[in-house]
C-alpha cells in the first residue's frame, strides 16, 4: 500500500495529521483536508463500506465516488481511530492507486490492534492541540480587547516615611478570576507571551503621566520580552528615571551577554534594573550576580517571620550585606506585620512593601495616598 495516513475528524473535514506516501507529496500532505462528503471514511463508520476493500471497482459505491477516480484508488483500508469512551476521532488508513486482491482479514486486524494501541496518544495529543487552540484564542482577544487593568503597591521609602514608588501589577479582568501568573504561561506556552508582556508594558508606561515627576513606577517584564528587542521602542520618550524594570523569569537566563548588552543600552540612559523574589531560588541568585542590578527585591519567604526566625533572619542579612558591599539599594517585599519591619529597618533595609505597609490600590487610591502622606508630613 503506497500511501499511509492518519486523519483526525473537525467538524464536517478530515484532516490528515500523519502521512507517509513517499513520491507522492503532491497527492496528500499533513495539513491537507477535505470534507467527509467526498471521502469513504462516513460510509466506512455507517458500514456502507466495508473496512477493508482489495478492489474498489468491486462496490458500487466506491465505484460512484468521484475522490476514486480522481485519486485514484484501487485498494483501500480504513479503521476508526477512538478515544476510551468510544467516540471516533479520526482514521487509520492504507490504500493504493491499484487493486490488491492480496489484503486479507490478518492485515485487517494488525491496523485495528495499531489503531488500539495508537488511539491513547492519539487522543492526547489532539486534546493537548484544540486546547492550546482554545488557550491562543484566548490570550490573542485578551491583547486585542486590552482585557486588563493595573493596582498599584506602594513602595515605602522608609527614612521618609512616605511612598516614594508604586509596583504596577496587572490585573486580568475576564471572569472567573485567574490570577496574572497564569495568563502568562498561558500566553508564553502558546507562544504568545511576549506579545501580552508588550501590551501590558504599553498600558502600565502609559500610567506614569498620572503621578508626581518625583515618583517612580516598577514594571515587570520577562528576559524573553527584553531580548526581543521590543522594550526600547516602548520606552522612546519615556523619563527613565522614573522606572524601575523588574526581571521577572524564574527560569535561567541562555545568554546573560546578550541580555546584558540590551539592558546596558537601557540604563545608560537613566533606566533602574531591578532583580524580583530574591532568595528565592537559583535563578534569582544568577540573575543578581551576572547582571548586577541596582535594586534587589527581598522575596516574602525571607522577610516573612524575619523577626522570629534566626535562619531566615541570617539570610536575610546575608543578602542585605551582599547589596550593601555591591551598591545596590534592598527593597524588602511582602511586609507584613510591625514586627517584621521593625526587625527589616535594625537589619538595613530601606524601602519595602507589604499588606501592613498597603495593599495594591488603584490609580487614585494611589494618588490619594500621596497627597496624605505629603500633608501629614507638611502637618
Amino acid at each position: 500500500m503506497e500511501v499511509a495516513y492518519i486523519s483526525e475528524f473537525d467538524g464536517d473535514r478530515s484532516v490528515f495529521i500523519e502521512v507517509d506516501a513517499p513520491g507522492l507529496e503532491h497527492m496528500i500532505k499533513p495539513g491537507d483536508s477535505r470534507s467527509l462528503d467526498d471521502v469513504y471514511c462516513r460510509h466506512i463508520l455507517a458500514g456502507t463500506l466495508p473496512e477493508m476493500m482489495g478492489d474498489t471497482a468491486d462496490y458500487e459505491l466506491a465505484r460512484s465516488m468521484p475522490i476514486t477516480a480522481a485519486v485514484p484508488i484501487g485498494a483501500h483500508m480504513s479503521v476508526p481511530i477512538r478515544r476510551e469512551d468510544g467516540s471516533v476521532l479520526g482514521m487509520f488508513c492504507c490504500l493504493s492507486p491499484t487493486p490488491n486482491k492480496s489484503l486479507n482479514p490478518r492485515d485487517l486486524q494488525v491496523m485495528r490492534v495499531f489503531a488500539d494501541i495508537a488511539g491513547k496518544q492519539i487522543a492526547s495529543d489532539i486534546d493537548a492541540r484544540r486546547l492550546a487552540d482554545v488557550k491562543r484564542e484566548r490570550i490573542a482577544s485578551l491583547i486585542a480587547n486590552k482585557s486588563f487593568g493595573f493596582a498599584f503597591q506602594p513602595i515605602w521609602d522608609f527614612r521618609a516615611s512616605k511612598p516614594t514608588g508604586f509596583e504596577v501589577l496587572c490585573r486580568f479582568t475576564p471572569q472567573p478570576y485567574r490570577s496574572p501568573d497564569k495568563w502568562f504561561h498561558d500566553a508564553f506556552e502558546v507562544g504568545l507571551g511576549i506579545d501580552l508582556e508588550v501590551a501590558v508594558l504599553v498600558s502600565a508606561l502609559e500610567q506614569l503621566a498620572a503621578f508626581p515627576q518625583d515618583v517612580f513606577l516598577s514594571i515587570n517584564s520577562s528576559p524573553d520580552t527584553i531580548l526581543s528587542g521590543h522594550l526600547e521602542k516602548l520606552l522612546e520618550g519615556y523619563d527613565f528615571s522614573r522606572i524601575v524594570l523588574e526581571i521577572t523569569e524564574h527560569a535561567p537566563v541562555a545568554d546573560y551577554e546578550l541580555l546584558l548588552s540590551k539592558l546596558a543600552v537601557l540604563r545608560a540612559q537613566g533606566l533602574r534594573l531591578a532583580i524580583d523574589d530574591a532568595g528565592a531560588g537559583y535563578s534569582s541568585l544568577q540573575h543578581i550576580v551576572q547582571l548586577q542590578p541596582d535594586i534587589i527585591k527581598l522575596d516574602m519567604s525571607l522577610t516573612r517571620a524575619v523577626d522570629v526566625d534566626p535562619a531566615r533572619r541570617a539570610l536575610a542579612s546575608a543578602l542585605i550585606f551582599f547589596a550593601r558591599e555591591t551598591g545596590s539599594l534592598m527593597v524588602a517585599e511582602g511586609i507584613e506585620t510591625a514586627s517584621e519591619l521593625e526587625t527589616l529597618q535594625l537589619l538595613g533595609v530601606p524601602k519595602g512593601q507589604g499588606y501592613f505597609l498597603g495593599r495594591p490600590l488603584d490609580c487614585a487610591g494611589a494618588q490619594s495616598l500621596l497627597r496624605e502622606t505629603d500633608m501629614a508630613m507638611a502637618s
